[in-house]
């Protein structure tokens, strides 16, 4: 630990926070079963969960994002997806119990995503937790790597930005908390791209591991 402990946390959504990838999985592969596709491996589509509904319609069906047929692809995924955002979702452990922990001591976080709200609000809802702040991908005219959701969060908490850690696992998240003046955390336990290595994010602290996040944050 080489800075101070934070006053407020705020959590990336997908692959930070909250395994996702199961149900976006699901989904994924209706898609392609819709097209007379077999499945693909779990593996390869939890690699590209946390870069949308696009990414995951371009992985499925190898459709271009500006091709024709993308669009009304990734609206067949989308409702297959909202049909059950959390059978199988669940928060990373040990974040649960850091979060419980958090409560208790009356210690405000809150969740940033690039999730639109119709998906991200029922999923956090459904897994029975209460941030203080939910800022979603359609809430402002902007999104992560844009800095203006991590400080409207903060303003929500009553926090001030330097007193605030964003976790995430895609180098956009560490990108909007630098931009934000949050102190920028990287987590490897995610959805990181083959090739990629969080550890060479310009970031403040790394973390591999959920334990190790909370050994830092609850010690002392």
């Amino acid at each position: 630990m080489t800075l101070p402990r934070p006053t407020a946390l705020l959590f990336d959504l997908d692959g930070t926070l909250v395994d996702t990838a199961p149900d976006l999985a699901r989904a994924t592969n209706a898609l392609r079963a819709h097209h007379g596709l077999a499945p693909l491996p779990y593996p390869v589509i939890r690699a590209q969960v946390s870069n949308g509904g696009s990414a995951l319609v371009t992985l499925a069906l190898d459709l271009a994002k500006e091709a024709e047929g993308h669009e009304a692809a990734r609206s067949f995924l989308l409702a297959a997806y909202g049909e059950a955002v959390a059978d199988e979702s669940r928060v990373f452990p040990p974040l649960a119990p850091l979060l419980q922990h958090w409560e208790a001591q009356r210690r405000p976080w809150g969740i940033v995503t690039n999730k639109p709200r119709a998906y991200a609000a029922p999923l956090v809802s459904a897994l029975g937790l209460a941030p203080g702040a939910l800022l979603c991908a359609d809430d402002l005219p902007v999104k992560k790597p844009d800095p203006a959701p991590l400080l409207e969060a903060a303003r929500r908490l009553g926090v001030a930005p330097g007193a605030c850690w964003y976790l995430g696992d895609h180098l956009r998240d560490i990108q909007a908390a630098r931009a934000a003046g949050m102190a920028a955390v990287a987590v490897g336990w995610g959805y990181v791209e083959e090739g990629d290595d969080y550890r060479d994010w310009p970031a403040d602290l790394w973390f591999e591991s959920g334990e190790a996040l909370v050994t830092a944050l609850l010690s002392g």
